[in-house]
């Protein structure tokens, strides 16, 4: 188990029903033990603003080691990690296998946990996280108006603890469910290749369904222009990654039990499950599966559950993705979304974009600093510009046709910091419209 040793990394589960999970005692131990290995190697500074924060709090303490921080500044170092996994995936030589034991990112979940049992979150922050219910009430045409207003309004965003930058996204007129309730499989028949059934259940996700259901409809119309029988996932819930950064951890359970029997269902039916969003789908094949080991359910489902380009690709190996591209992309900026990357089935984005003929594609492989919630927060938000502003900085320097990337979230924030008028457009309505329908 040596540093830098070439054993895959190893997560061990996430053990959060055991009482010792919940004890501060333990719990500031192992922040201290870890605090002190990051202290003496420091190659993680340039992720995120945890590390800065952690190593700021170092140097300024009387003793200049991980020993002189109080544990009362722990969670100041905790609430700007946003559980990105790069540290785990990418930068730390000291993780499982390694006897050293550093999983930073699930730490900081126990800390973020913590933090929630003992009624220490906001009020913000629980209803930013609460992304079905804004949603349902945004169904509300009425509401749904004055939400949208409201959320542009300097004032109340200064009263909500928004920042007054922060680019947020507006409220659908219909929500791609309701849009979409006609849709039906098509009658294709289904070619199997490789993992995939060639049958696709489509987990819609929260931000889709209520602020871009134009999304879903593009990526509607690839999978069947790519005859493949496709139904919407029925009655989801959001997939729990808002309330896992929030650490909320019992919602998330039952998030869980309320996806789970339903998804299984459709994979019994035969159906793969593919998400969107990668926040989804590294929650169905990694978070939620570490927090619920004995699950077998859960472990079939997590099975059959694809990211799009991932389960594109596949089918191009097997010769079964259609290539009848008619119109070229120009030159393409890309932005590999962490949760995309620490999946670990490498840039299949890219891959699937280049297909596309006379396309030039160049790649961002820097985190956006989004994550969902963290860069609208009034105390975030400038942490957040700082760690997405070399990736703006790309988008300028290449001055491309399109910008896209796999998060919608992060593409749109680093298309705000960008000077260039480029939008962010989705990958999957790229490669609709490379295929011109």
């Amino acid at each position: 188990t040596r540093e830098g040793g070439l054993s895959a990394p190893t997560r061990h589960p996430i053990k959060w029903k055991d009482a010792e999970f919940y004890d501060e005692k333990s719990l500031n131990d192992e922040l201290a033990r870890v605090f002190d290995v990051c202290h003496g190697c420091r190659r993680c500074v340039n992720l995120c603003h945890a590390f800065p924060t952690l190593f700021d709090l170092i140097d300024a303490s009387s003793t200049m080691e991980a020993n002189g921080v109080s544990p009362a500044d722990y969670p100041k170092v905790a609430g700007h990690c946003y559980l990105c996994d790069l540290c785990f995936q990418t930068k730390c030589p000291y993780v499982p296998p390694h006897e050293w034991n550093v999983d930073f990112p699930h730490l900081m979940l126990r800390a973020k946990a913590f933090a929630y049992k003992k009624g220490r979150v906001s009020l913000r922050d629980r209803v930013l996280s609460s992304t079905d219910v804004l949603g349902r009430i945004a169904g509300i045409p009425v509401v749904r108006e004055v939400m949208n207003a409201a959320a542009a309004a300097t004032l109340v965003r200064r009263s909500a603890g928004i920042h007054r930058n922060a680019a947020l996204p507006r409220y659908a007129k219909q929500s791609a469910h309701s849009k979409l309730k006609k849709h039906e499989a098509g009658p294709y028949k289904p070619v199997s290749c490789a993992r995939t059934t060639g049958k696709v259940a489509v987990f819609i996700s929260c931000y889709n369904n209520y602020m871009q259901p134009s999304h879903i409809e593009d990526f509607l119309a690839v999978l069947e222009h790519n005859e493949i029988p496709t139904l919407l996932a029925p009655s989801e819930k959001c997939c729990g990654m808002p309330k896992l950064e929030l650490g909320d951890l019992e919602t998330v359970a039952k998030l869980k039990d309320s996806n789970i029997p339903k998804l299984l269902k459709l994979v019994n039916d035969g159906y793969d499950v593919i998400a969107p969003i990668p926040s989804c789908v590294l929650m169905f094949k990694q978070e939620l599966p570490m927090m619920f080991v004995e699950d077998p359910d859960l472990k079939h489902v997590a099975e059959h559950v694809f990211d799009p380009a991932e389960y594109f690709m596949l089918r191009h190996k097997a010769g079964l993705l259609k290539t009848d591209f008619k119109h070229t992309l120009g030159k393409i900026v890309y932005h590999a979304a962490c949760h995309t990357r620490v999946q670990n089935f490498g840039l299949k984005t890219r891959d699937l974009l280049k297909l596309v003929e006379g396309t030039e594609l160049r790649v961002i492989e820097r985190c956006s600093g989004h994550d969902g919630t963290y860069a609208v927060k009034e105390e975030c938000y400038q942490a957040a510009v700082k760690i997405g502003s070399p990736a703006a900085r790309y988008v300028d320097q290449n001055k491309p046709d399109y910008f896209t990337g796999d998060c919608v979230l992060a593409g749109n924030h680093i298309a705000a910091l960008a000077a260039a008028d480029v939008p962010y457009k989705h990958p999957i309505s790229l490669l609709k419209l490379g295929y011109g329908i």
